[in-house]
């Protein structure tokens, strides 16, 4: 086997189901596929962009490890790398600190003063202030083209034009934005509104659409599906039944008194020091969830126990092992809804909050039953707040592959995911779950992708296998490619176990991966946080690399 042949070509050293629906991070495919601007026609991964990973071999050191150091640093080794005018064409987002004493600033590229689409570049400090690595993507192309980057169109009449673009309602809970960026799209680069709109109809959506701020046009678009009021109450302990009949103690939530209403307990937990709360809603009633005694065990009070009960495990599993407060590290409130839809069939992340259907009662239970369904969803939050992985093509499987990975790290008890929330019907089946990290190849995809594979009809849990698929069809395979990155990790998990995984693949997401990162720089990123945590030529550095050697992502 040629081990170049599935590496992403590097110019430098360096929702659920059958995949998910193709609204914003949702937990598995659905047959109904998001329209796209391009039709049949597949994106060009942004071959514009080059790959950075540059290791430095002698570290050069500097008074302080910060924005200004780092631009030094760019500027001195403009040839190493190939970043050209850092100065002018580079500007610092964010400085992260962590818990080894590294430093990592983050540069996103910029033409005039407009972002760039797509690139991020990541200058990495160790504790004795000396440049490490530089990773990221940066697109050398657009400083040569002749671009104008002064918009003729206004972004009100852009969210107008997109709105109608992808038949939005007129009323949404959440306000349109829109940002004006460059945006390179089948070699060409485009002045763009980046616009977005989410909504929940019966076909709810997190869409962003490019429109071009010249002429108004729609270049592109794509759905990404991945205010709460103040509630003033006493803080209370009580009891629920899930949907499988466990019976949840000491659940948070918080009892009111009003003067026509009586008391009632919402499933509202102020609890913990520093989070804005989790929170659970019941979709039908647009309110929290709310009973007149602590103990929520009617059957329809099931799926909001689940979900809640679980948010907290979640919170305080990130807390806990990675030191994040909430899915942005800033305290941002968990919320969830649920009673979504009719025989609703998945569960999502749109961006702002998880949304659980309740299934049809025979492929499908409840979705909030599954404690990594929920791991899953609220980690598609985490990595919104941190690599912001594009959900598309490889950044897209990433997305959904990590949303998996953690989803089987929190829930231990096996490597599948959604065991917990299928019905009667799949079971009897043989669908026992929706996907398989120890054996991908378990489960059968969705007849419609079988051409763009081997013809095997199954998960991929290598790169031989992997499915060619176009946008229109799971954004490019993101639920489906994903089983290989997922196999990956299970194999490093088999050595390490789950712990030292989480640590290893969190710090990857945290630190190395930027928003279009595909399957070649992910093994860069977490092999190398694998250096970062225990060194060079330790186990787990070795185990992490050997993970990726099995499933055909090779060094290069």
């Amino acid at each position: 086997m040629k081990k170049t042949q599935y590496a992403t070509s590097v110019a430098l050293a360096s929702t659920l189901l059958f995949s998910s629906f193709t609204v914003s991070d949702a937990l598995v495919e659905e047959d109904f596929q998001a329209p796209n601007v391009m039709s049949q026609q597949k994106m060009k991964e942004f071959n514009e962009h080059v790959p950075v990973f540059v290791k430095e071999k002698f570290s050069e050191r500097f008074a302080s490890s910060d924005a200004k150091n780092a631009m030094a640093y760019l500027k001195k080794n403009e040839k190493a790398h190939g970043i050209e005018q850092a100065e002018q064409n580079l500007k610092s987002k964010n400085v992260e600190k962590d818990e080894l004493g590294m430093t990592h600033i983050r540069f996103n590229q910029e033409k005039n003063g407009v972002p760039i689409e797509g690139t991020e570049v990541i200058v990495h400090f160790n504790k004795q202030n000396e440049v490490v690595s530089v990773n990221g993507h940066y697109n050398e192309d657009i400083l040569k083209t002749d671009l104008n980057t002064s918009p003729t169109i206004n972004p009100t009449d852009a969210i107008d034009k997109a709105k109608s673009s992808v038949d939005a309602p007129n009323d949404m809970r959440y306000n349109p934005t829109s940002q004006l960026v460059i945006y390179p799209f089948n070699d060409e680069s485009y002045l763009a509104y980046k616009v977005n709109l989410t909504f929940l109809t019966d076909e709810p959506g997190n869409w962003f659409v490019y429109v071009d701020a010249q002429n108004g046009q729609v270049i592109d678009q794509f759905n990404a599906l991945h205010p709460l009021e103040d509630y003033e109450g006493e803080h209370h302990e009580g009891v629920g039944k899930g949907v499988h009949g466990e019976l949840r103690e000491n659940m948070h939530m918080t009892k009111l008194k009003g003067e026509q209403e009586g008391t009632q307990f919402v499933l509202s937990d102020e609890s913990h020091a520093g989070l804005d709360g989790i929170y659970t809603f019941d979709y039908d009633t647009e309110e929290l969830a709310a009973n007149n005694s602590a103990a929520f065990i009617s059957e329809y009070d099931h799926p909001a126990v689940d979900a809640h009960y679980n948010s907290e495990i979640v919170y305080e599993y990130y807390k806990g092992e990675h030191d994040r407060n909430s899915l942005d590290d800033e305290g941002m409130p968990i919320i969830s809804y649920v009673n979504f839809g009719t025989d609703f069939n998945n569960a999502f992340w749109n961006g702002r909050h998880m949304t659980y259907g309740n299934g049809d009662g025979d492929f499908m239970v409840p979705l909030s039953a599954g404690l990594d369904v929920a791991a899953h969803e609220m980690t598609h939050g985490v990595i919104t707040h941190t690599a912001n992985l594009v959900y598309r093509n490889q950044s897209g499987a990433l997305n959904e592959a990590f949303a998996d990975i953690f989803g089987a790290i929190i829930d231990d008890e096996n490597w599948e995911l959604g065991e917990d929330i299928m019905g009667p019907g799949a079971i009897e089946d043989g669908r026992t779950a929706l996907r398989s990290l120890s054996d991908p190849s378990k489960f059968p995809v969705n007849e419609d992708y079988i051409p763009y594979g081997n013809g095997d009809g199954m998960y991929p849990s290598h790169m031989d296998e992997y499915y060619d698929l176009p946008l229109w069809l799971d954004n490019g395979g993101v639920h489906i490619n994903s089983s290989i990155i997922n196999h990956a990790a299970y194999l490093t998990g088999q050595e390490l176990g789950r712990d030292r995984l989480g640590q290893i693949y969190y710090r990857a997401l945290e630190h190395y991966l930027t928003p279009y990162s595909d399957f070649q720089d992910a093994r860069q990123a977490v092999v190398q946080s694998a250096v970062d945590l225990y060194g060079e030529d330790s186990e787990e550095a070795l185990a992490t690399a050997s993970g990726f050697d099995q499933v055909g992502i090779y060094e290069e």
